[in-house]
């Protein structure tokens, strides 16, 4: 049995690499070697995983908080948020530098996307960039990283995932998750203002000629208006889980309704607008909730098959104990972050790994934040980054793969510096949900 799971693993990658989407590649070969493993039982059991998987009321939560970032994203929200912010830091050295990482924690706190965030980001930042004269590398390696701050800022679609597959509840992994996130993008503010003040060639302020084509008291109601009502939308939702008052499904809800509430009085909402956000909504959701019930069938064959004995073994054969165990999973999860996305990992691999750690005392709250800062540095980091691939992609012509692999490369060292903090100090993660009561 265990030859037929590992001949299934295989054969999931090659799948991969031919160019098979990852949903076809799922159920193809979890229907295919199910099917040799142990005949026709599969397909009995196989409709009643899907069955408690679709009646999961916590991941309805998923469609409404993407629909919370695509309103903002359609209405263009985002795009009047990045200049406001810009100008108000525009002073600095590096101020434009971190309005972006501003913008990535706003807007990785309500899609909690990394492709969206990333596209958005690059579309509307990186030709100012260029043509402010920053450093091309350096604009490429802030836009990636603050777009992939959505892995963990909650609601981070990740964290939503692993409440469902650690048995954990949301707002406790929403209230570890925030010390984490925040703590990685002020080391990027730091970074950005250490640039800025070395060397200030590679991040110039704003000229003041255009700085002053916007008054103080134009900038000062721009804030009310415009950064300040989707910062209390995300505060609300937040903090309404967080704090036990909404269930977090309850919560999206009128999150979702809050966002359609900020884009009217921003006099950004319109039929263009609402349509436009419930198609990407309906798109996104549709893929994430397609490859979620192809899983079902990968993870019943691969268990079917004896694949957890296997994975068992796999890591007895790792000396050292539990701590050896957990740096061999965030490891093996950094290298399988440069082929499968998030969804992949989260739903498929990790499950595999997880009833190693049952009876130890691993804290199982510490033990998701570390997985999510690995996929987010996984991410990030060349050569098959995910983010990487996004920003190339809508970035102009004068921006160079090289500028996108050479801008990340100090980005990567600064995650890796983070995770190091966040594994020796667990408490990082752990003290919030303690000092509320979860």
């Amino acid at each position: 049995m265990e030859h037929i799971a590992v001949l299934m693993g295989l054969s999931f990658f090659f799948l991969l690499f031919i160019g098979f989407p990852v949903a076809i590649a799922l159920a193809a070969t979890g229907l295919l070697f199910g099917y040799f493993g142990f005949g026709m039982g599969l397909f009995n059991l196989l409709p009643q995983r899907i069955f408690g998987l679709m009646e999961n009321y916590t991941l309805l939560a998923i469609p409404l908080f993407v629909f919370i970032g695509v309103m903002l994203e359609r209405s263009r929200l985002a795009e009047e948020l990045l200049d406001v912010i810009g100008h108000a830091a525009g002073g600095l050295r590096g101020g434009m530098g971190l309005a972006i990482i501003l913008v990535g924690v706003l807007m990785g706190a309500s899609t909690g996307i990394v492709g969206a965030t990333v596209v958005t980001l690059g579309l509307l930042t990186l030709p100012v960039f260029v043509r402010r004269n920053y450093n091309k590398g350096l604009a490429c390696g802030t836009i990636c990283a603050s777009g992939t701050l959505g892995q963990i800022i909650p609601p981070s679609l990740v964290l939503i995932l692993l409440s469902d597959i650690l048995g954990e509840g949301l707002g406790t992994l929403f209230a570890a998750a925030m010390i984490p996130g925040l703590l990685l993008a002020a080391v990027y503010a730091i970074y950005m203002l250490g640039i800025g003040w070395l060397r200030p060639d590679m991040a110039p302020a704003i000229p003041a000629e255009e700085r002053a084509q916007v008054t103080a008291t134009e900038l000062v109601v721009k804030v009310f208006k415009v950064v300040l009502p989707p910062i209390l939308l995300i505060f609300a939702v937040l903090g309404s889980i967080i704090g036990g008052i909404a269930a977090p499904t309850e919560a999206a809800s009128m999150g979702a309704l809050g966002s359609i509430l900020v884009a009217a009085v921003s006099q950004r909402l319109d039929l263009k607008v609402l349509t436009d956000t419930v198609r990407s909504t309906l798109r996104i959701s549709a893929m994430v909730f397609f490859i979620l019930i192809c899983a079902q069938a990968f993870s019943l064959a691969f268990r079917g098959l004896d694949g957890d004995e296997l994975i068992s073994a796999l890591f007895a054969l790792v000396p050292g104990g539990v701590t050896a165990d957990v740096i061999f999973m965030l490891a093996l999860l950094f290298v399988l972050g440069f082929f499968l996305e998030w969804i992949e990992i989260s739903y498929i691999v990790l499950p595999l790994f997880l009833p190693v750690f049952a009876g130890t005392d691993v804290n199982m709250v510490w033990l998701a934040m570390l997985v999510c800062v690995v996929l987010q540095t996984s991410f990030l980091t060349p050569p098959v980054g995910w983010a990487l691939f996004f920003l190339k992609g809508v970035a102009p012509p004068e921006v160079s793969t090289r500028d996108v692999y050479v801008g990340v490369i100090p980005f990567v060292a600064l995650q890796l510096i983070a995770l190091l903090a966040l594994f020796k100090f667990p408490q990082i993660a752990t003290w919030l949900p303690k000092a509320i009561g979860w």
